[in-house]
């Protein structure tokens, strides 16, 4: 019996099986390799900076309850950046998501970035009109109109009842908020922090336009909302 054709037919199973092998090994490396370039970059900025990188900050993503956590499976805080800006403690990271239908699964990226307020707030969500959020309902929050025709048709609020929300979004903070590089985010007041996220994986280049809008939002807060809340922004600063 001549095994020379089985010998060689095995030789070639052999040799595209080894290729294969050699090319996820190799694809491996690459990612692997690319992660830690990117990772050396995060750190660098993160350094010229004087904030703090860490590629995965773990129990970060259960810190919230809105939008968009609490939602799918295998959560995880990634490429997370921490540091003061314009005096308050920052926070930017990228959180993932994973949702199953059936035999198919989709990951969710977002980019979420997180400015600290001097004392808790009530919770409050500004979300793009028509965005809808199902962490209304466990709130007890309700669509809440504003005077402005324009900021209602932009922007759908929810929150507690009474004068809160209107103190929070007065006139000069709705016309920011109707501003092209406000339309379109996601923002949150829950707890001490507001938030903002945005669809998509993290983009260095986007934190500081993205934390500028959340520090005007929180310098615009009236003070005497703050004294509502046992706050005097306005505390140790002697007038000229």
């Amino acid at each position: 019996m001549d095994l020379t054709p089985a010998l060689a037919a095995f030789a070639i199973v052999a040799l595209v099986f080894g290729g294969v092998v050699a090319a996820v090994v190799g694809l491996v490396l690459l990612v692997r390799r690319a992660n830690r370039r990117r990772r050396a970059a995060n750190a660098h900025w993160a350094a010229s900076r004087g904030w703090r990188y860490d590629p995965q900050v773990h129990g970060l993503e259960r810190r919230w309850q809105s939008p968009p956590f609490g939602q799918g499976s295998r959560r995880s805080a990634t490429d997370v950046f921490t540091g003061l800006f314009h005096g308050r403690q920052a926070l930017s990271f990228t959180y993932t998501y994973v949702t199953s239908s059936g035999e198919n699964s989709t990951t969710h990226h977002h980019h979420v970035l997180a400015l600290q307020l001097p004392v808790p707030l009530p919770w409050l969500q500004l979300s793009p009109d028509g965005a809808g959020s199902s962490i209304a309902k466990f709130f007890g929050g309700q669509d809440i109109e504003f005077e402005s025709a324009a900021f209602n048709e932009v922007w759908r609020i929810q929150g507690p009842p009474g004068q809160y929300p209107f103190d929070f979004i007065h006139p000069r903070l709705m016309e920011r908020l109707l501003a092209p590089d406000a339309v379109g985010r996601h923002i949150t007041v829950e707890g001490r922090d507001l938030l903002l996220w945005v669809h998509g994986a993290q983009q260095i280049q986007n934190i500081d336009p993205y934390l500028n809008l959340l520090y005007g939002i929180v310098e615009a807060i009236p003070r005497h909302l703050w004294l509502n809340m046992g706050y005097d922004p306005l505390a140790g600063v002697v007038d000229a």
